[in-house]
């Protein structure tokens, strides 16, 4: 059967389809759930959560499926150059904006550089609470926290985005990786080498994580149909990462304007930016990515995303569309389901074929 695969003895589940980990409050139990009961692996995206809000989104998790689900985390969650970073350089930068903010008729936010990481707390919760799946981006956790992963029998996922971080990876004998190709939306979660380095498509880096590793490999990046599960499947993927298809539905976190959005013409351009938070994301491009090249100098992260936050949220007020961020991947152009279920079986259906 073209469903059973290395994936999904591993994780307990039906299909092997992954619901993309969206941050930002764009996961929600809702969909997380609705993934996970359709017989696939639910997600959720929680490096913006605090360790209570973790456990208390657990609970609703758990109270809407008794199927496995994943909570993901960002190992390295603050840039280190944020500990050193000169007050001559912050100014610059808010200076940079500051025609925006003047546009919008809002003051520059105040800015304080001092953001402790949140990680190690949150793994606390994750633990705590004991997901089927922990899975992380931009690093690996402590040897510690994987081994108390495994003693508890949570299955451990890492990302990577190189054939050198995949192996990286397996050797520190994570149960999966994901294979995240450039074509995903969202950010590119590079950790060895700097993102512009890191720009391997998907399904050229599944086959290279194929060829050198043993580790089941969940392929992620530009894959929206079944047709795209059954290519990876068949390149060597034990699995298929799904997020933009499921962050059009209604069950997802994000507004009415972002999923109409995806459904537009506008995905036809979409483009890697660091402008939004300071680390490169691919989005619908628009006129902040357009105005703000990758060359130019911008607060690291999550300093960045402070800065645009309040920038963001006025131009939504004011229907400034054009200031607006919305994340998209490469292959949206084709994307025509608006509830979870429906699209999870689509994708069964296609992908069996």
């Amino acid at each position: 059967m073209w469903h059973q695969t290395r994936i999904t003895e591993l994780l307990g589940i039906q299909y092997p389809i992954v619901l993309g980990p969206m941050g930002g409050n764009f996961s929600t139990p809702a969909l997380t759930a609705a993934v996970s009961n359709a017989g696939g692996l639910g997600s959720f995206g929680a490096y913006t959560l605090s360790p209570e809000e973790i456990i208390a989104t657990s609970k609703l998790i758990k109270a809407a499926t008794d199927k496995p689900y994943n909570i993901n985390l960002w190992v390295n969650d603050v840039d280190e150059r944020l500990s050193n970073y000169a007050a001559e350089s912050l100014e610059k930068v808010k200076a940079l904006f500051q025609p925006y903010y003047d546009e919008l008729g809002i003051p520059l936010p105040t800015l304080d550089t001092a953001i402790p990481s949140k990680f190690l707390q949150q793994v606390e919760a994750v633990l705590a609470v004991r997901p089927a799946v922990f899975s992380f981006v931009f690093g690996i956790p402590s040897r510690a926290i994987l081994e108390e992963c495994r003693r508890l029998g949570i299955v451990t996922v890492g990302a990577a985005t190189t054939l050198d971080e995949a192996l990286a990876l397996e050797a520190a004998q994570v149960d999966a990786i994901v294979a995240s190709g450039f074509e995903a939306g969202g950010h590119r979660p590079s950790f060895l080498r700097p993102a512009p380095d890191s720009l391997t498509g998907t399904f050229a880096l599944v086959q290279q994580l194929k060829a050198k590793l043993h580790t089941p490999i969940i392929a992620a990046g530009g894959i929206a149909d079944g047709k795209g599960i059954a290519a990876a499947l068949t390149l060597g993927a034990d699995a298929a990462q799904i997020g933009t298809a499921f962050l059009a539905t209604e069950e997802s976190g994000a507004t009415p304007l972002h999923r109409s959005k995806l459904f537009s013409e506008e995905t036809k351009y979409t483009v890697l930016t660091k402008s939004l938070t300071g680390r490169m994301g691919r989005m619908i491009r628009n006129r902040l990515s357009e105005d703000i090249d990758y060359a130019t100098e911008v607060l690291p992260f999550p300093l960045q995303s402070k800065l645009t936050g309040p920038l963001r949220a006025a131009a939504m007020e004011q229907g400034k569309t054009d200031m607006i961020s919305f994340w998209s991947g490469q292959n949206a152009v084709h994307l025509k389901h608006t509830k979870a279920a429906e699209l999870m079986a689509s994708l069964i259906a296609e992908a069996g074929r």
